[in-house]
């Protein structure tokens, strides 16, 4: 049903827990896991060198491999400070997920500033000409935001750690422990905000009705149907469709992606002849809805950065239950 329009006070939005916990460090000890690779859909595959704007997702023994032979890789570990100094890849950079978000209220995950992503990639030094390698110790939500990020700024050419380091673990692959590598550069860089990605409120109330858009929630069912409140108001956006993003995960795999992702996603009704808006409650748990859809070759996929903490406390969107 549709609700009407409210004007309760807004509700600060803060990390949302699923019913999957951050694994944080307990499951990078535990006993190692060997495990078959995921099989790559055919637009997924890594081929060898990448093309300008097409990422690809890379399993840890290919990463391993590719870093052995000294390739240049920038790799970006996108975790708390605390997991990346108890267990990293070796040479790896940390971002940690505060970095990547505005942090203002209500709707705390919107994008950061042009100053603030200039000194954050001046610190990684992403103008150098290197790929970069996205991970994390979730299963791709903030190795996604960070791929959305990269994408905003013109680095459409990044790769996906395949079930970030628990599968690099898992996989029998060494960690290392200590604080990240100094960086010599003490400017930022210039960046250049590409809105190509990015989705406003605004462009989805102007298409409610226009069936080639496709809203896809990837909060829980709770969130969905409003029987968890964290906004003003409970729901969703009005025709949105529903999919997990826990379901794109293998939980018992090194939260590897699935196999058959695509299909998943057609099943659903989301599929790459859309236009797809991607969004939960902070453009966190959509990092990985983002991502995969421009893995498997989406041509309009966005992310709506305001997502629900933005919606769910403005006074004149609509919300269904």
């Amino acid at each position: 049903m549709m609700v009407s329009v409210s004007t309760s006070r807004p509700v600060i939005s803060r990390s949302i827990q699923t019913s999957f916990p951050s694994p944080g460090l307990s499951s990078l000890i535990a006993p190692r896991i060997h495990a078959n690779g995921f099989t790559m859909p055919r637009r997924m595959q890594t081929q060898g060198t990448c093309m300008a704007s097409d990422p690809t997702v890379i399993s840890a023994a290919e990463l391993a491999s590719r870093l052995a032979q000294g390739e240049d890789l920038l790799v970006v570990q996108v975790t708390s400070r605390q997991v990346y100094d108890a267990a990293h890849i070796e040479g790896s950079h940390c971002v940690e997920p505060a970095e990547l978000v505005s942090g203002v209220p209500p709707a705390t995950g919107r994008l950061p500033d042009a100053e603030r992503l200039a000194r954050l990639f001046g610190r990684l030094r992403l103008a150098e000409d290197r790929q970069v390698v996205t991970l994390d110790d979730e299963g791709g939500g903030w190795a996604g935001r960070l791929a959305w990020t990269l994408d905003v700024l013109g680095r459409r050419d990044w790769i996906y750690l395949d079930g970030g380091l628990h599968a690099w673990h898992q996989s029998g692959l060494p960690l290392v422990s200590g604080p990240p590598p100094p960086s010599d550069s003490t400017t930022g860089v210039r960046v250049t905000v590409d809105r190509a990605p990015i989705a406003e409120a605004e462009d989805i109330l102007e298409r409610l009705d226009d069936r080639t858009l496709t809203v896809w929630d990837c909060r829980s069912w709770e969130e969905y149907t409003g029987q968890r409140v964290a906004a003003a108001r409970a729901g969703h956006i009005p025709g949105a469709v529903h999919l997990d993003w826990l379901e794109l995960m293998q939980r018992d795999r090194g939260l590897r992606l699935i196999d058959d992702i695509a299909g998943l996603l057609a099943r659903r009704g989301i599929g790459p002849e859309q236009d797809v808006i991607a969004h939960c409650q902070t453009h966190h748990r959509s990092g990985l809805a983002y991502m995969v859809a421009r893995l498997l070759g989406f041509p309009r996929i966005r992310a709506y950065h305001g997502s629900w903490a933005e919606w769910g406390n403005r006074p004149d969107t609509p919300v269904e239950t």
